[in-house]
């Protein structure tokens, strides 16, 4: 009889060995001086900044939905990573806090060295992105349970805010003005209907040029999330912000309430920011409703800030001098809750 090797099984610990020592440059490039253990630990240490008076830990956890599928399709993995960093980044973001470091985890089907770098290099560009370290993660091979060509991707970030600069937006009032932050696509929410509607309804492959996009379908849908992490956070110096919000699964109709207290409406004014072609073509193609558009997917505006009045201008001119495309697409009123989208 033959005797059994873990590799027989389907899991090979000199592929991941080979996996680690390809990912320690990309984890090396996003070390901030607070960290104290490099790869290859059973954790990471990260002492806490020293500038920080009461600082205050705020975390985060998520992955990359069914983006996965279309990185699948087109066989590129080195952006994928850069999802998994944002998806928690910017929700830490909302609470006014500094991503200070990351951790990833990553399932796989069968270990390809080569793809587990490209995997990690874009969870690395994403921390650098964020201004974060990459101070860890685990990789799992899990032959059986994920077919061998197929992974999925978690992320977990760490931040940190003064206690009294917590933003959780109890001080919105009525008269308060909105701000959105542009989009670079889809960001990481919403794909099931995406796929569905470009592959199934319209019968396009990944490699199809649309022209109305200027690119291949697989292009347009691989389009990393937006960080947000370093204007929003240089805006804080200069302005006070009330409140934010991620425009992630549950679109503008269902994230930006999450921000304000209860008894205010958010009144948005429709063409007061551009929807990119992508969103008019998904809606078309698919006969969706408006309704079901702007609480799926986030139509241009990834990232909201609320303000008062008499700071909004302040807000703009700074946001301007940052090189952000930024738009006012609304108001807080009183008398109702949720989002109205007013034509």
């Amino acid at each position: 009889m033959k005797k059994l090797t873990y590799k027989d099984a389907g899991v090979d610990i000199d592929a991941g060995n080979e996996a680690v020592r390809r990912i320690k440059p990309a984890v090396e490039s996003t070390r901030r001086p607070e960290m104290l253990t490099g790869i290859g630990g059973f954790g990471g240490l990260f002492a806490v900044p020293e500038h920080y008076r009461q600082p205050v830990l705020v975390s985060g956890t998520d992955g990359v939905g069914t983006k996965l599928q279309v990185a699948f399709m087109t066989g590129i993995h080195n952006t994928i990573g850069i999802d998994a960093v944002a998806m928690c980044v910017n929700d830490i973001l909302v609470q006014g806090a500094e991503p200070l470091f990351f951790l990833d985890y990553l399932a796989v089907g069968k270990l390809d060295p080569s793809r587990v770098a490209d995997i990690v290099e874009g969870v690395a560009e994403g921390c650098r992105q964020a201004g974060c370290a990459l101070t860890g993660g685990e990789t799992a091979e899990m032959p059986g349970f994920y077919k061998p060509d197929e992974y999925d991707i978690a992320g977990f970030a760490v931040g940190a805010v003064e206690r009294d600069e917590i933003v959780d937006g109890s001080t919105v009032a009525p008269g308060d003005v909105v701000i959105g932050l542009p989009s670079t696509g889809l960001h990481s929410n919403g794909y099931s209907l995406a796929r569905k509607v470009f592959f199934d309804v319209c019968g396009h492959s990944v490699d199809d040029y649309v022209d109305v996009l200027g690119r291949t379908v697989g292009e347009v849908l691989l389009e990393p999330t937006r960080i947000y992490v370093l204007p929003v956070l240089e805006l804080m110096r200069w302005v006070k912000i009330k409140a934010m919000a991620h425009i992630t699964g549950g679109g503008l109709l269902e994230n930006i309430p999450r921000a304000v207290p209860s008894g205010l409406q958010v009144v948005l004014k429709k063409g007061s920011w551009p929807v990119p072609p992508l969103f008019e073509l998904l809606q078309q193609s698919g006969g969706i409703e408006d309704t079901e558009m702007y609480r799926t997917f986030n139509m241009g505006v990834g990232f909201v800030i609320i303000v008062d009045r008499a700071s909004a201008g302040s807000a703009m001119e700074r946001l301007q001098e940052l090189s952000e495309n930024a738009y006012v697409i609304g108001e807080i009123t009183s008398g109702g809750e949720g989002v109205v989208l007013e034509a």
